[in-house]
């Protein structure tokens, strides 16, 4: 095992016991996870090893914002303090943490009734309004200004008690089927299509860094996403690294019509570029069925919080949509988008303008998208490409359906 973490260590500095096993779990492509089974209990450790991520500062701040949305009420599973009061542990110049083991199974789309996907909407609505207020907190402890809340934000105490009464009406009474899964291990059946949907940590793609969709690739205004004279240039990069491979395999097949598909999409609109994006928040930046654990159909933790940032908070809310709700021939279930949209603007206290506004840019974002071959043919990293098929089928269907699915976020 490349990395194992050194367990004597820090089981001493959290005195969380001997360990018993370590198990590790269903890895992103950068950080790494471990089932650890102690004599005091089980435990998730988690080694923060993407460098991107894994300044303890940064962790710190992540972990004091889950523990103040714990105390609101949200679904979260806070880190362990070890025997000082922090919660980082840096060993070996590596960082750690230690979270309570969260009983659950990750569910896509598909899975989730109508109403399951109005409560998925509005737990992700309530992240956001709960994050402007938890985040004010954590940042004067560091002495730094907190973003700027939006501006119908209640202060203080109304808005907390706000927070907590959406909170319990999310808790309400369960709905679908019970759990076959346990400890955060899909069942087999759909395990596939929720890999082949997830986008993974670390991903590039046309997106602003810090988001579902991951880092920006060259040429891109964050302001204004991907200037369309770039992305022709990158297709035909990859044109010529599609030409280049023989012999050629169906995935070639598949990459080269997809590419001169996109061209020609892009030829056809490509004066639709989005202007600026619009209300920025607080959000959880990498939301999506692999780091949201369920238990007895409900949510039981969100997970990952690595790349929490301030971005445009309705920009997410379209992501994370793009990926519960893609069906695997790259079309989107409209009703539940619809469902799970409405709660989310009624919990996050965002307009259908904002809405329609954040589509057209994660649409946009979409259409000069290329993350996934540039891993294949620029890096020969191929762990993405059961995703290429649905993804790329997805910006196709988008662009034909552009109305419809701005109505099911909007109407």
């Amino acid at each position: 095992m490349i990395h194992a973490p050194p367990l004597g260590a820090l089981l001493r500095q959290y005195a969380a016991g001997s360990a018993l096993t370590c198990d590790p779990v269903e890895q992103g492509l950068l950080n790494r996870g471990y089932r650890l089974r102690t004599t005091h209990g089980r435990y998730f450790l988690k080694h923060h090893f993407d460098p991107e991520t894994a300044d303890p500062a940064a962790i710190a701040r992540q972990h004091r914002a889950t523990q103040r949305l714990a105390d609101l009420g949200v679904p979260v599973a806070p880190p362990l303090a070890y025997t000082d009061g922090r919660t980082v542990a840096v060993v070996g110049g590596h960082a750690y943490a230690l979270h309570p083991w969260i009983d659950g199974r990750h569910r896509h789309g598909g899975q989730l009734t109508t109403a399951q996907c109005a409560r998925l909407g509005a737990l992700l609505g309530v992240v956001h309004a709960s994050l402007e207020r938890v985040m004010e907190r954590v940042m004067a402890t560091q002495g730094r200004a907190p973003a700027k809340p939006p501006a119908d934000a209640r202060p203080g105490q109304d808005q907390d008690q706000a927070l907590k009464g959406t909170i319990d009406e999310l808790a309400g009474t369960p709905e679908g089927t019970p759990d076959r899964g346990q400890e955060g291990t899909p069942d087999r059946g759909q395990e596939a299509q929720d890999r082949a949907q997830a986008t993974p940590e670390g991903a590039e793609g046309a997106g602003p860094t810090g988001t579902t969709g991951a880092r920006a690739h060259e040429g891109t205004d964050p302001a204004r996403g991907a200037d369309p004279a770039d992305t022709f240039a990158l297709i035909d990069r990859l044109l010529a690294r599609v030409r280049s491979h023989r012999p050629p395999d169906a995935f070639d097949e598949l990459a080269r019509h997809r590419l001169l598909e996109r061209r020609a999409l892009l030829e056809k609109h490509a004066d639709r570029r989005p202007p600026q994006g619009g209300s920025v928040g607080w959000v959880h930046g990498d939301f999506h069925p692999f780091n949201l654990l369920y238990r007895d159909g409900e949510p039981a933790a969100i997970v990952d919080w690595d790349r929490l940032g301030v971005h445009p908070r309705a920009e997410e809310a379209v992501r994370a949509a793009m990926i519960f709700f893609v069906r695997p021939v790259g079309a989107l279930d409209l009703a539940k988008v619809r469902a799970y949209a409405r709660a989310y603007r009624r919990a996050a206290g965002a307009g259908a303008a904002e809405l329609a506004a954040a589509v057209h840019r994660v649409w946009w974002e979409r259409l000069n998208d290329f993350w996934m071959l540039r891993w294949h043919y620029e890096r020969g990293d191929t762990r993405a490409d059961p995703q290429f098929p649905a993804a790329s089928a997805l910006a196709v269907w988008w662009t034909r359906e552009y109305d419809a699915v701005c109505e099911a976020f909007t109407g």
